[in-house]
């Protein structure tokens, strides 16, 4: 019955869990069963947790545009909601071309609140709709850091007056060359290509769009378990943190 429970649990995961997050799946339905023999149950049944590819980072950042300055400092834990997004911008291929992927995170539940799929880098087509979609559902009430790295379509002058419009909103951007400065995105973007985009060949990208979607809004923010956020989802560790907050 265990290795049953196990197997399930693996497959519930999209083959992406290892032994540690297993066992906290198998704790929350009140099965009683240490990690290492998960993974000796796993072992045996031949269960590997899909492992993360590094892959190349693209910022254009040769423009002329005004860079603010890093105002976030990689303070990655504000503790609330709506105090502090961050955003980046990745790549998906697919046999009919490339598809660029923007996503905006609020750092308080490292949630994908907003995102775009286009199939050019403009910022119409890339920022733009994200920060609208971030916007749309998580209404700036409260003053905002929105972190990004240096790219042209977060300096440029249309994304700028979008932000502009919202005096709530504090510009911030990563010091030239230093991925570390937007770690939680690019930590996003290592885990989506290791997890999900690798482990398929798009055939077009209707597909890739579908197994984006698929990923970002059911999978990723309502019930991959976090290691930043104490094994919980962005959805439930959001939950507990405005009941906190409520509270106080």
């Amino acid at each position: 019955m265990l290795e049953a429970e196990v197997l399930q649990a693996f497959e519930n995961s999209k083959k992406i869990y290892g032994s540690p997050r297993i066992t906290l799946e198998l704790r929350k339905k009140a099965i009683k069963v240490s990690r290492p023999r998960v993974a000796r149950i796993m072992r045996k049944a031949k269960l590997r947790s899909i492992v993360k590819k590094q892959f190349k980072v693209t910022t254009d950042s040769s423009h002329k545009f005004p860079v603010p300055e890093n105002v976030l400092e990689r303070d990655f834990k504000p503790g609330i909601l709506g105090a502090v997004w961050v955003s980046d911008i990745t790549y998906i291929r697919t046999r009919q071309g490339w598809l660029y992927l923007t996503t905006v995170i609020d750092l308080g539940d490292r949630k994908i609140i907003g995102w775009a799929l286009s199939t050019t880098m403009k910022a119409i087509e890339t920022v733009i709709p994200a920060f609208k979609m971030a916007q749309s559902r998580r209404p700036v009430i409260r003053q905002l850091i929105f972190h990004s790295d240096r790219g042209v379509q977060y300096a440029c002058n249309e994304f700028r007056w979008l932000l502009e419009k919202t005096p709530l909103i504090i510009r911030s951007m990563s010091r030239k060359g230093n991925c570390w400065d937007n770690a939680v995105a690019e930590s996003f973007f290592k885990t989506l290509k290791a997890k999900c985009v690798y482990q398929h060949k798009f055939t077009d990208k209707e597909q890739a769009a579908r197994i984006v979607f698929e990923y970002i809004e059911t999978w990723y923010n309502h019930k991959r378990l976090h290691s930043a956020l104490g094994y919980l989802s962005p959805e439930e560790f959001g939950r507990n943190l405005n009941k906190q907050n409520i509270a106080a």
